[in-house]
């Protein structure tokens, strides 16, 4: 995206020390439910976290790079299609793959009854296979899907969303191909008009796309792609997959609670098996059923401040990633176990520029060093947060643009009650990515039909987002 740039340079121990200080030190006790918690982002919702790595899994899939080598960006083969596409839902197709099917290869299989909600009878697990010894491991179009408890439900929402969509266009006799274009459009609304004004924000969503703000049609308001261009067809950069766009891991919560009959939350990740977590890639309880309307709005009005009952909001985007990430399972982990560490070593391989040369390249500017902090974005924790330069002088006017893009977001802050979005580099490279996937998709709706709007019966006052997605999968 910013090839002209060079490639930032950075000592290893510097990186492993930045690491360190990310990483949030481990408390004994979580803050409970029936209190406030000011690592929670008053704008964004819990359920946008794992959206946000749904739709991650839907755009990129590399098995190639390593942390061991120096990678070579211009060779790295994307093995998932650049596109909002969902091949993570499908697959390669009924014809290839019958057995992510039902027998009339239009409906998708679903796994085993899940308890929990009560008000979700249908709620289902996805397929798993049957061995005789070890784990049951998804059958889905891409493994990645399992990787957490609370990413594999939403698959299965996903998957119940298209079998809505077969039924609602009279059921088996529909054609396959016209379901799927259907369920990928109503997909790239959600992502369009709900996760990325969640996530950059109204304006500059509107700045990149300003028929929004006009209310004009696209074909009336160019896009203002100023930085994302291809030459034949849109490509994965690498300051978006291997920067921008792991914003994500800093949204992760310690615990979350999967429905309102469990005694209590579970932990995302823990080193002791003995301890219930959301861990994945197995067979999960039966009663971890997930109530979607504690991680989305479905804008019903009862939803209380605090409580069980309460939306779950995500952490702040800020320079902490809770400590469970530190210490990452070894079934999710490559090797390193610090997420925070492989973010900043991948950079370093991929030969990405720093923080300040792209926020240069944008016209934005730069934050002065006394302000990149490294944190908590809290009223208890912002004054004494280090700054990046006291880990080390070699980044003064240098940071890691992973780094940088978080403490970017984090100049926000003004109070516990701020609402944190990307601020204007990470915003605008998520944003034009985004944007210019579905422009240079042919068979997005944005290019195929640039005046689509979802399914009336499926709206709720007119707008159609992930909580009014999920309504209409829990009625499969």
């Amino acid at each position: 995206m910013f090839r002209s740039l060079p490639a930032a340079h950075f000592a290893e121990e510097d990186l492993r020390s930045l690491a360190a200080v990310m990483v949030a030190v481990a408390e004994d006790t979580v803050t409970p439910e029936t209190e406030p918690d000011d690592e929670e982002n008053t704008g964004i919702n819990a359920g946008m976290t794992y959206l946000g790595q749904f739709i991650d899994h839907d755009l990129t899939f590399d098995p190639a790079s390593s942390l061991q080598k120096q990678d070579d960006p211009d060779a790295l083969v994307d093995f998932r299609t650049p596109r909002f596409d969902l091949d993570c839902l499908y697959g390669r197709g009924p014809d290839d793959q019958p057995y992510l099917y039902e027998d009339d290869g239009v409906r998708m299989l679903l796994g085993r009854a899940l308890s929990g909600n009560a008000d979700d009878a249908g709620a289902r697990d996805v397929p798993r296979n049957s061995p005789r010894t070890g784990p049951k491991r998804a059958l889905m179009g891409d493994p990645r899907n399992d990787e957490n408890i609370i990413i594999s439900q939403l698959h299965a929402a996903m998957i119940r969303f298209h079998n809505r969509v077969v039924d609602f266009l009279h059921g088996s006799h529909a054609d396959f191909h016209t379901i799927q274009r259907i369920v990928r459009w109503h997909y790239q609304w959600v992502v369009l008009h709900d996760f990325l004004p969640a996530i950059i924000g109204q304006p500059m969503l509107e700045r990149i796309l300003p028929h929004l703000a006009k209310k004009t049609t696209i074909l009336e308001n160019a896009p203002d792609l100023r930085f994302f261009h291809w030459r034949h067809d849109p490509f994965m950069p690498v300051e978006f997959s291997v920067a921008a766009y792991r914003f994500g891991h800093s949204m992760v919560r310690p615990t979350y609670r999967l429905n309102t009959t469990l005694p209590e939350r579970q932990v995302i990740f823990s080193v002791d098996p003995k301890v219930p977590n959301l861990v994945g890639f197995r067979e999960f309880p039966s009663n971890f059923g997930i109530d979607w309307r504690l991680f989305f709005d479905f804008r019903t009005g009862d939803q209380p401040q605090f409580g069980p009952r309460r939306i779950q909001p995500a952490y702040k985007i800020d320079t902490s990633l809770v400590n469970p990430l530190g210490s990452l399972p070894v079934s999710v982990a490559t090797g390193v176990p610090s997420l925070a560490e492989r973010n900043l070593l991948r950079g370093l391989r991929m030969g990405l520029p720093s923080g300040q040369a792209v926020a240069r390249t944008l016209g934005v500017p730069v934050i002065p060093d006394d302000r990149l902090r490294i944190g908590k974005a809290t009223e208890e924790d912002t004054a004494t947060n280090p700054r990046l330069v006291d880990i080390s002088p070699r980044f003064r006017g240098h940071a890691p643009l992973w780094y940088y893009i978080l403490a970017e977001a984090q100049q926000a802050f003004e109070t516990d009650a701020t609402p944190i979005r990307l601020g204007p580099v990470g915003g605008r490279i998520v944003g034009e990515v985004f944007v210019g996937l579905l422009l240079g998709d042919p068979h997005s709706f944005l290019r195929q039909d640039p005046g689509f709007r979802p399914i009336a019966e499926f709206t709720k006052d007119g707008r159609f987002g992930m909580a009014e997605l999920i309504t209409q999968a829990l009625k499969v």
